[in-house]
């Protein structure tokens, strides 16, 4: 009995030491920098990461994301923080399903990766409003981003609710948690030299308030070669292999390598070749480079109305893992490979600095040679149309144009960016469903006289009456036409013009609708001009002005416009021009199915919906709904939403998103050579067709059966067009 409690005491004594130990192992956990790389508990280290954002796809999703990313070769995941997710109103917070960021942080930590966790809180990201929650252009006295007191105590309490909450869940490396990397603000230099001295003041305060929440760990800056100490400045951008960092005891990072572009409505799909995307990176860690993210691993997709202006509901942008989750090749299986090459220099790499060898005319060799004998040699061939062959150690190597290849021990070429081994593969959408049947219920435009509705003199900034609750705001006042006109009996119909700040309109006289007028990305403003068929008496114009998303990059967000802002004039009047801007306007917020919330199974029941032979076709303003199955296996899903023009769609009351398939690609589309500097006009694809066709439906959305599926289309469809496709991967 003695010599068992003796062994008892023992076993508790060993428990109790491993215990302290992996204690005090957690605690003493460090992150620091050299002007070499980042440095993990002593350890240099050359990083690979790659942006996912977890709002873009679902929490079902996570693990497979994360998993393929990791045997992708992938160290960290990095991801913005989406404060308008969090914070939908002022010190209301929403951390559920795919906004549950510490649940995805430590998704992440089990698989064995690092974070970088860029708190912004400005994302930019082709994402409503760059991040920021509406509400905030409305508080008195704000100025965005520069040296203002309500912008930047907003900013701080924000920033430090984050960071306190990674504290509390312990997810920063020096707790033992997964988080080596935070950063704060995002891609602020161009605005700084726009704004001069008080962006400068703010760039430093953001800085300051950062470092000063002591998370144990590293603070980055991109885009920010002011970045003061301790903060990282760091680089984005197709290429960053001439960057250098404000400091030489600061390490050369990369926080975002362009994977491909996002698509907008009304343009064409870009794509990045996987060559060249590996050449951009050899190209960056042959010249120093350390840290590496690919922006987009894995894109996703902008469901409700999360995306930026203009910016589609895919959010795919060409990444290793498409939108629906599955690896697109040969990108994903190229840069895996190329991942192993470079993680096999390591040692060199973090050891010693390039020794640069002319091999040629538009040849050179990078050469890392470390003291305990590590050796690595990156072999460049920058001639976009030539081969080359090079002599290097006495070896010859046969290099593609505009590659580079690795030589871990520098004698062996284990990888050249332009020679592709991963197999590629072809994704299909196929039919899963028979035809949906389809009911319908018509969306009449309001009157002045409706609940809900209120009066103004003059025009309103749609945003600031709606504050972005909805797309929707109806603009309604009179025409008052004396029998005496003379165009009543000379047929000559008076000419309304309207000038919106966008983004798109869609004009109402008496009931009927008189034509619509969109924008884009690059100029959301329009104009209506056309002639109408007014009668004497009282005609009633109603205008609904609808937003596309909001703006997600620039300065002076607090000054941005949407909507019907005027002038608003009507000619050909006896009188000649009658400005209609100033006269008494009324508003109604949304449409009259939003607040019935005809999106839900609840909602849907509370009016009467036709079918058959009275089902709508080709009818402006009009909803659908629809119930169905899910398909068989574990295929990703979508909508082909061929037919339907512009809208909404959401399944069991979730929003997939905008759809718009009504809106054709523009621009140039043509033979893609991987070889030469890449930007977004290159390689494009889909010109001619829908900027977005399909549409993303989560498998974790749907039942068995009775999903209820609803379509609002403003333009007016066909909607036994619609089909469900599964995506596959064909052989």
């Amino acid at each position: 009995m003695l010599r068992n409690n003796n062994m008892l005491r023992v076993g508790s004594i060993f428990i109790l030491c491993l215990f302290v130990s992996s204690w005090i192992c957690s605690v003493m956990a460090t992150v620091s920098y050299d002007r070499k790389a980042i440095i993990v508990n002593g350890k240099r280290k050359i990083l690979i990461s790659g942006s996912i954002h977890y709002p873009r796809s679902t929490p079902e999703m996570w693990p497979d994301l994360i998993a393929k990313a990791k045997e992708g070769g992938l160290d960290a995941i990095q991801t913005y923080v989406f404060w308008n997710g969090h914070e939908p109103s002022p010190g209301k917070y929403y951390f559920e399903d795919r906004y549950d960021l510490v649940k995805f942080i430590k998704l992440v930590q089990q698989a064995g990766l690092y974070v970088h966790l860029r708190i912004g809180p400005y994302v930019c990201a082709e994402w409503n409003f760059g991040g920021f929650p509406v509400w905030l252009k409305y508080v008195p006295g704000i100025e965005f981003r520069t040296d203002n007191e309500p912008f930047k105590a907003a900013m701080q309490k924000f920033t430090q609710k984050m960071v306190s909450m990674m504290k509390a869940e312990n997810l920063f490396e020096t707790q033992g948690g997964p988080i080596i990397l935070s950063q704060i603000e995002n891609e602020f230099g161009p605005v700084e030299w726009e704004i001069g001295a008080p962006g400068k003041a703010y760039a430093k305060w953001a800085a300051q308030m950062a470092v000063g929440l002591s998370t144990g760990v590293p603070w980055v800056m991109c885009k920010q070669d002011d970045a003061p100490d301790p903060v990282i400045n760091t680089c984005n951008g197709w290429y960053c292999e001439n960057f250098k960092p404000n400091q030489k005891y600061k390490p050369k990072m990369w926080t975002e390598n362009w994977t491909g572009w996002y698509t907008e409505f009304g343009g064409a799909t870009p794509n990045r070749p996987a060559e060249d995307l590996a050449f951009s990176v050899a190209r960056f860690i042959q010249n120093g480079g350390s840290f590496v993210n690919y922006y987009m691993y894995h894109g996703g997709t902008n469901f409700g109305r999360t995306a930026g202006g203009f910016i589609a509901t895919s959010y795919d942008y060409d990444a290793p893992i498409d939108e629906y989750g599955l690896v697109r090749e040969p990108k994903y299986g190229h840069l895996r490979d190329l991942h192993k090459a470079i993680k096999s220099c390591e040692p060199a790499l973090v050891s010693a600095d390039p020794t640069v060898k002319s091999l040629g005319n538009s040849q050179e060799a990078h050469v890392f040679k470390s003291k305990s004998g590590a050796c690595a040699a990156f072999l460049a061939n920058y001639d976009t149309k030539s081969p080359a062959k090079v002599t290097f150690g006495n070896k010859q190597y046969d290099l593609p144009p505009w590659s580079i290849s690795v030589l871990p021990d520098c004698k062996t070429a284990v990888f050249n960016t332009a020679r592709v081994g991963a197999q590629s593969s072809q994704k299909k959408m196929i039919p899963v469903n028979s035809a949906f049947s389809w009911q319908s219920y018509s969306e009449d435009s309001p009157s002045a006289d409706d609940d809900g509705t209120f009066a103004n003199q003059g025009l309103w900034e749609q945003i600031n009456v709606t504050r972005d609750t909805t797309d929707y705001l109806w603009y309604m006042t009179d025409v008052n036409i004396s029998p005496n006109e003379a165009f009543l009996k000379s047929g000559q119909d008076p000419q309304l013009t309207i000038w919106s700040a966008g983004h798109a309109l869609h004009v109402f006289i008496n009931g009927q609708q008189s034509g619509t007028v969109y924008g884009g990305l690059e100029n959301p403003k329009l104009t209506f001009n056309q002639n109408i068929k007014l009668r004497a008496g009282i005609n009633k114009l109603s205008l609904l002005s609808i937003a596309v998303g909001l703006q997600n990059v620039g300065t002076h967000f607090e000054k941005w416009n949407t909507g019907v802002l005027g002038p608003v004039t009507l000619k050909g009047l006896n009188e000649g021009t009658r400005d209609l801007s100033r006269q008494k306007w009324s508003y109604k917020i949304g449409l009259k199915g939003e607040a019935l919330n005809l999106h839900t199974v609840s909602g849907s029941s509370s009016v009467e919906w036709v079918e058959g032979s009275l089902l709508a076709h080709k009818q402006p303003l009009t909803w659908y709904k629809t119930t169905f199955s899910a398909p068989q296996g574990n295929d990703p899903l979508a909508l082909d939403m061929s037919g339907m023009g512009k809208g909404q769609i959401w399944i069991n009351g979730q929003s997939i998103g905008r759809h718009w398939p009504g809106y054709i690609a523009h621009g140039n589309c043509g033979a893609c050579n991987y070889a030469g500097t890449y930007d977004d006009k290159k390689c494009r694809t889909n010109c001619g067709e829908p900027s977005q066709k399909w549409y993303h439906v989560p498998r974790s959305w749907l039942n068995p059966g009775g999903n209820l599926m609803v379509v609002f289309e403003e333009w007016g469809g066909n909607p036994t067009g619609i089909s469900l496709v599964k995506r596959t991967t064909a052989s």
